[in-house]
């Protein structure tokens, strides 16, 4: 994660871009670049699919910027926004492959850290966004940890210090999603 320091002029820059500033949001981007492509090349080791890292990163982008007013008010919400969007550029992605005539098919993540190192689960895409759709009606917070870590490729306390949470009380949220997860998940 970057300094303390750089945090305030993300702030500001986030600041300005909701303002109406369209040069201070890829400013904003730009001070959290390598931040992004770290999360994306963590992202992209456990899926298989034809993304680059900087393609990953740069389709996030165009999403939260193209999409309606950016809501980002902080570094740490960039961030966790920037999660969620290389969740959908993915999700979008295995849409598209699945529909495709040719026989697409869906790509397949393993779920390492939610079965544990002993035993991988394999979930399409698709099948991970709809869990992760009803983790998020039943406990949000848990969701949003979920996404940070498995798409975000954040560590458990890169993740707390962003949710403004303690340690402690983010792995029992972690423990109870991957117990929701793990009950939902299809055998």
């Amino acid at each position: 994660m970057e300094p303390a320091s750089q945090q305030p002029e993300v702030t500001v820059l986030l600041a300005r871009a909701r303002a109406g500033d369209a040069q201070a949001l890829g400013a904003a981007f730009s001070a959290v670049y390598e931040e992004l492509k770290r999360s994306a090349r963590s992202q992209l080791r456990r899926s298989r699919n034809g993304f680059q890292t900087t393609a990953l990163v740069h389709e996030a982008y165009l999403k939260l910027a193209g999409g309606a007013q950016l809501t980002a008010t902080d570094r740490n919400h960039l961030l966790a926004l920037s999660a969620r969007a290389m969740r959908q550029v993915l999700v979008d992605d295995a849409r598209a492959r699945k529909s495709d005539k040719r026989g697409g098919g869906q790509e397949a993540l393993t779920l390492g850290a939610v079965r544990g190192n002993d035993a991988q689960a394999v979930i399409e895409v698709l099948a991970l966004d709809e869990l992760l759709e009803s983790l998020h009606k039943a406990d949000e917070r848990a969701a949003q940890i979920v996404e940070l870590r498995y798409f975000g490729g954040y560590s458990e306390t890169e993740i707390s210090q962003m949710l403004g949470i303690s340690d402690r009380t983010l792995r029992r949220d972690w423990r109870k999603a991957r117990a929701f997860l793990l009950a939902e998940m299809p055998t």
